[in-house]
């Protein structure tokens, strides 16, 4: 494909993504196909010839639509926002048009640079302090996993250059919640900690936030049998019901034996961006790392995790390779991002943050943060003035945790009813939802945040919540 030919190409596709967008009500939420539609729908074998590029819009139309989830529907009220703002959606334009290779500093200034200052702007807007550097990650499953392998080394004086973990007397425990994210146990797995030293701490039953004292206890047991704490794994707003460990104390408990504090802040990050929610995260800068997720709440296309920590010092320590052909003369005084990851080559995902900034503006991503949280305050009231329905969990952001309990209603039937009216909303297309298990009974989960959903589409969810909760009884 030559420039110009690309230029052609690129005014139709960016109009017909401004079209889905535009028409985004009129698609049903969920895919519409059946395990293997899609694969059917392709063919067998890779093309020869090349297609004209209205081939490939007819698919997206056909093949890629009707097979996708709409996380960008106003309706979608499932798992945590994944908004894609039209302005970050230029900034990814922008870098895989550019096609920047980012393997040192030398090899693309700009890439490193803009990602420095655009990781700072971010610092500063949630008010973290000067003590933090930033980075960016894909994902807050890989931050997680940074975190813990630089937890380990830190832990052992760095055994990964002698002889490696094998070599350990005593073994290393990593300490987090049942609420925590799955990936927190992947990356204490993949870090080589072990499911056997992986602690689950007791949570508070109103709250499912973390239990400081529960926690202290844990690593003097741990201490007194002959093991190192390495690291906990605090959680700002868990996947499950949005609960807030409590930092402060978790730092203070952790603290009195050198514990590596990294706080996964993944969705609940983009609410930091308001003055008026911080306190949710109070004590945050006594930890070691934090992560948060700026695809998510906040809107900025995927893949945007950011990563901060106290001391890259180590992590270079920990991650460094220096090869000989990508030395330069400017090694010495640049940031090599190299040694803050695990990939080698790295994409400018800051061009989509900046993009985002400058385009959208703070002012107007935190106006639309306070109707998301205005909005499930009033769907809150809602559910606690109808009778049978309740609300689970505290409603500390913009989720809602929901369980239709009507009298009569018990055992098994009981436990299932949610998870069956569930599934029945989210079949019709007309919304979706996510079901999910707490204190062994199914509850329904409301993650109001996608970008374009406003008051109305969360009085049609309410709506076709009590209508399904009602036919499926």
């Amino acid at each position: 494909m030559t420039p110009e030919e690309f230029r052609v190409a690129g005014h139709q596709l960016i109009d017909w993504i401004a079209d889905y967008r535009s028409n985004l009500e009129e698609l049903p939420v969920r895919a519409q196909v059946e395990p293997g539609d899609v694969q059917r729908s392709m063919a067998a074998t890779p093309p020869t010839e090349p297609a004209p590029f209205a081939t490939m819009l007819a698919a997206l139309d056909e093949v890629v639509v009707p097979g996708s989830t709409i996380v960008q529907h106003p309706m979608h009220y499932g798992w945590f926002p994944a908004n894609a703002s039209l302005a970050s959606v230029l900034g990814d334009v922008a870098s895989s048009g550019l096609g920047m290779l980012g393997i040192s500093w030398e090899s693309c200034p700009a890439l490193t640079e803009v990602e420095q200052v655009v990781c700072d702007w971010m610092r500063q807007l949630v008010g973290l302090s000067a003590a933090w550097s930033g980075t960016i990650h894909d994902t807050a499953s890989t931050s997680c996993l940074v975190a813990l392998l630089a937890a380990r080394e830190r832990a052992t004086d760095l055994i990964q250059n002698t002889g490696g973990l094998t070599t350990l007397d005593a073994p290393l425990v990593v300490y987090t919640t049942d609420q925590a994210h799955s990936s927190v146990a992947k990356a204490a797995l993949l870090a080589g900690y072990g499911w056997d030293n992986l602690r689950s701490v007791a949570t508070d039953p109103e709250t499912r936030a973390m239990d400081p004292a529960a926690l202290r206890a844990a690593i003097a047991d741990d201490l007194a049998a002959g093991r190192t704490p390495a690291a906990v794994v605090a959680s700002t707003g868990t996947t499950g019901t949005t609960a807030f460990d409590p930092i402060g104390a978790i730092v203070a408990a952790a603290g009195e034996s050198g514990v590596w504090v990294h706080v996964d802040a993944a969705m609940a990050g983009t609410a930091m961006l308001l003055p008026e929610c911080r306190h949710l995260w109070a004590g945050v800068e006594g930890a070691d790392s934090v992560t948060w997720n700026p695809h998510k709440w906040m809107g900025t296309i995927l893949d945007t995790s950011l990563f901060y920590l106290r001391d890259p010092a180590l992590l270079e320590r920990v991650m460094a390779t220096n090869p000989s052909y990508l030395a330069s003369g400017a090694d010495d005084t640049v940031v090599q991002y190299r040694d803050w990851g695990i990939p080698l080559g790295r994409r400018f995902r800051a061009l989509k943050l900046w993009f985002h900034l400058e385009l959208d503006g703070i002012d107007a991503i935190q106006a639309r943060l306070r109707r998301d949280l205005d909005n499930a305050r009033w769907f809150a009231d809602q559910v606690h003035a109808e009778p049978d329905w309740v609300v689970v969990a505290p409603v500390e952001l913009q989720t809602v945790c929901v369980r239709h309990a009507p009298d009569g209603l018990t055992g098994a039937a009981r436990r299932d009813h949610n998870l069956a009216w569930a599934r029945a909303l989210n079949a019709t297309g007309a919304a979706f939802v996510t079901p999910s298990m707490l204190d062994g009974e199914w509850m329904v989960r409301v993650s109001i945040g996608v970008e374009g959903t406003e008051r109305r589409h969360v009085e049609q969810l309410w709506a076709l919540m009590r209508d399904a909760a009602a036919n499926e009884r």
